[in-house]
């Protein structure tokens, strides 16, 4: 399937899930969270439910790539009460488009490389987490089935890209993101966001540079990056993470953004009164707990 195919896909699925009723068949409120898809496990498996039965409210989730979610919202083909995203990119979307007025942080992550136990190149995935390899020798193995997403409209995507380019200039390696990546958007190697470590977890592809949060989330293993291209160190902004930029075919540049999750109300929401107290949720310490156990860290920086 083409990426525009994939596209839309995407619009059709998350329309039929988030232009359902506003109340459930039990007459309680339905809150409905678009989020970006990496986030499946906790939102879905932790935070709404956790939620909904403290307010005796019915929880629905919809997770795709951020930038996606964030124009489909903005262009009112589909409604949320609450939008959870990664990077303020996504955010500033809705804030120009009139939805959202602040966003704040609730957790934050950083890029690693995350492959599956199933993987024929488990071992050298492992001696590379060891420090007996290089991650990137191991990537760059002829056969192995890395897994991204589309750097288009998700910033997990992007920042895979940025990842590789940063490590270029780290390790003195010209030619690495090519290599190991291909074009931008290589379809071979190109999934939706909320597939990608289930693919991981079943074997279907060998690895994925991925957020450490989605990869303990999903318990695969993992192969830590050095602050300066793991996106994930604030102080390596300006004397690391400046450095990288990769413009699209479309015309669209990619630049390293925070990798902060943020959260807030939108302006539309239909459970206004709802929304704010899940946003209030995520903040608190019972939602900060469950962020943490499933291996997200504490948010960075200020509200948008």
């Amino acid at each position: 399937m083409s990426i525009v195919q994939r596209t839309w896909a995407l619009v059709a699925f998350v329309v039929t899930l988030l232009c359902a009723s506003t109340v459930a068949a039990d007459n309680t409120p339905v809150l409905r969270v678009a989020y970006a898809g990496s986030m499946g496990v906790v939102m879905d498996g932790a935070v709404g439910p956790t939620f909904a039965k403290a307010h005796n409210a019915t929880y629905q989730g919809t997770g795709q790539g951020s930038y996606a979610l964030a124009h489909l919202l903005a262009a009112h083909q589909i409604q949320a009460d609450v939008f959870v995203t990664i990077t303020p990119g996504p955010m500033q979307v809705l804030k120009q488009a009139g939805l959202v007025t602040a966003a704040v942080p609730v957790a934050s992550t950083q890029m690693v490389v995350s492959y599956s136990p199933q993987s024929r190149f488990a071992m050298d995935f492992a001696a590379a987490s060891q420090g007996k390899k290089t991650w990137y020798d191991v990537l760059s193995e002829p056969g192995l089935r890395l897994g991204r997403t589309d750097p288009s409209i998700d910033p997990q995507g992007a920042n895979v890209l940025l990842t590789l380019q940063l490590a270029e200039a780290y390790y003195h390696k010209p030619g690495l993101m090519h290599a190991i990546a291909g074009d931008p958007q290589n379809t071979a190697q190109i999934f939706t966001e909320p597939s990608l470590m289930s693919r991981l977890e079943a074997g279907q592809i060998d690895a994925a540079i991925s957020y450490l949060s989605a990869a303990q989330s999903h318990h695969l293993p993992t192969i830590a990056l050095p602050d300066q291209i793991n996106l994930g160190d604030p102080g390596m902004q300006t004397p690391w993470y400046d450095r990288a930029s990769i413009k699209l075919d479309n015309g669209k540049t990619l630049r390293v953004q925070p990798l902060v999750f943020y959260a807030a109300a939108l302006g539309n929401a239909q459970q206004p009164e709802l929304a704010r107290d899940f946003v209030t949720f995520l903040q608190s310490p019972d939602g900060q707990k469950l962020f943490q156990d499933h291996g997200y860290s504490p948010p960075r920086g200020n509200a948008l």
